[in-house]
């Protein structure tokens, strides 16, 4: 888990994920970006180093073509296998190079290894994918000869019209050589390998060959539960961006509420983020703008998950002593309770090294159960620190503390209650009971853009000016057969 760095400042690359937001409607009907990312050059790197196992299984399915009946091939008695292959048996090894003229692809590819798989930026265009392969071929029961396949691949990376990204492949190169000192072995191996090995399909699904492929680039769009009634969901606005620094890609943070859109107000400062110049040591770099939390929490407001009950220590005898018209209303002794609402939307703020919340209240006081009669309206403006955290791919958001809270009249059927006063009787169960709500709130967290396989580790929260970096790396979830 990773705790908000409120010191430090982390100055990955990153290329410009903002665009201007539109000013003129009172709420966000365009298209505009709330926060985003970069992968980072090390980043790809880790995540060519981990398609390397997976790459190799994909081949050594398409070029060995594995069949139930290969599972017997340890036997060695022409009957038996005569049986399994009938016609497609092979007559005993011709020459010394032991390639028999009715060898078919699956019994000449013998071993399928993935020696190097690399990923590499394009700037401003795309990236490359670069494999190379051992194989060894031979007909049955022959000594296999090593042979080298080498793939270069161009992908890109697209938004389909459903507004998915598609990983595509602009550009495959495939070449087979084989690795012989001997003139007539090479020739003959090499004569093998161009009429065995199909270069049109193994170009058709290189990019299956990698861990990330379209299946788990859907998933970056799945919508995320917040609370029971409340989901959010990453929106890509538009192809990302291949620079030096990394791929940048912008997204756009849409909120449900029981199913429905909500259309959240327009953020008056555009969201763009800094290009830094050092170098990151992460795997990705997640950048929130201030008007993604104050979004989150308008969201939250609009499913009534601020509505909140407060429990007082308070009665009406105990009150009378402090305001005497209590006393004429009750005359027998009930317990006081608050009840407390959100008057206008809450608004986050953040700047170098601190995030805070504001919310503006409503407090009625009121006696009875379980129904609660109000005599008294409060209007508490409360401002709370917020600690952020990342716990999985989840960022967690708790209220550190109280660090400011006004009390004011707003209506009152026991006379006028001077402000002094109110703070006395109600500003502690204010200010103990509303972070308590607020953090129970948000006690799953909030799920952070991640593709469905990975966990995010050694993450940093860094906290500017209007803006949140989440530095991290990437960690490739253990799966079970």
């Amino acid at each position: 888990m990773g705790e908000a760095n409120r010191k430090g400042s982390a100055m990955p690359l990153l290329c410009t994920l903002g665009a201007l937001l539109a000013l003129l409607d009172p709420v966000q009907t365009t298209r505009a970006p709330d926060c985003g990312g970069i992968l980072t050059p090390l980043g790809l790197s880790y995540l060519a180093e981990i398609s390397k196992p997976h790459a190799e299984v994909a081949l050594r399915w398409d070029l060995m073509a594995l069949r139930a009946s290969d599972l017997f091939l340890g036997s060695t008695d022409p009957s038996s296998l005569k049986r399994l292959y009938g016609s497609k048996l092979l007559a005993p090894p011709l020459g010394s190079d032991g390639i028999g003229p009715g060898a078919t692809l699956r019994d000449r590819i013998t071993s399928v290894k993935v020696v190097d798989l690399q990923l590499t930026l394009i700037p401003e265009a795309e990236l490359r994918l670069g494999i190379e392969v051992e194989l060894g071929i031979a007909p049955l029961l022959a000594v296999p000869k090593p042979a080298r396949l080498s793939i270069q691949a161009d992908l890109h990376v697209d938004l389909g019209p459903d507004g998915n990204l598609r990983l595509l492949t602009s550009a495959c190169r495939p070449t087979v050589r084989a690795q012989s000192t001997r003139k007539e072995e090479s020739k003959s191996s090499r004569s093998i390998l161009d009429k065995e090995v199909d270069v049109d399909k193994l170009c058709l699904g290189v990019s299956k060959l990698l861990l990330f492929p379209n299946e788990q680039l859907v998933s970056l769009t799945a919508p995320f539960p917040v609370t029971p009634s409340c989901q959010l969901q990453y929106l890509p606005l538009a192809a990302p961006v291949f620079s030096k620094q990394g791929i940048a890609l912008s997204l756009q943070t849409s909120f449900q509420v029981a199913g429905e859109a909500v259309p959240v107000p327009v953020s008056p400062v555009p969201f763009s983020m800094p290009e830094l110049v050092s170098t990151s040591n992460s795997h990705l770099i997640l950048a929130f703008s201030e008007h993604f939390y104050t979004s989150l929490y308008f969201t939250l407001e609009r499913a009534g998950a601020f509505n909140m009950t407060i429990p007082s220590m308070l009665t009406t005898t105990t009150l009378a002593q402090k305001i005497p018209q209590v006393g004429s209303l009750y005359p027998e002794d009930l317990p006081i309770m608050l009840s407390a609402a959100l008057r206008s939307s809450p608004r986050v703020v953040l700047e170098e090294g601190r995030a805070a919340l504001k919310l503006f209240l409503s407090v009625h006081i009121g006696a009875g159960s379980p129904d609660v009669q109000s005599f008294l309206s409060v209007s508490a403006d409360v401002t709370a620190g917020l600690q952020l955290s990342v716990s999985d791919t989840r960022m967690m958001i708790s209220t550190a503390v109280i660090e400011d809270a006004e009390l004011s009249l707003a209506a009152s059927d026991v006379g006028l209650v001077p402000a002094a006063l109110l703070e006395e009787l109600f500003l502690a169960p204010v200010c103990q009971q509303v972070p308590a709500w607020m953090d129970d709130v948000l006690r799953e967290g909030v799920h952070l853009p991640h593709l469905s396989r990975f966990t995010y580790t050694d993450v940093s929260v860094v906290i500017h000016k209007d803006y949140v970096l989440v530095p991290c790396n990437l960690k490739l979830q253990s799966t079970t057969a």
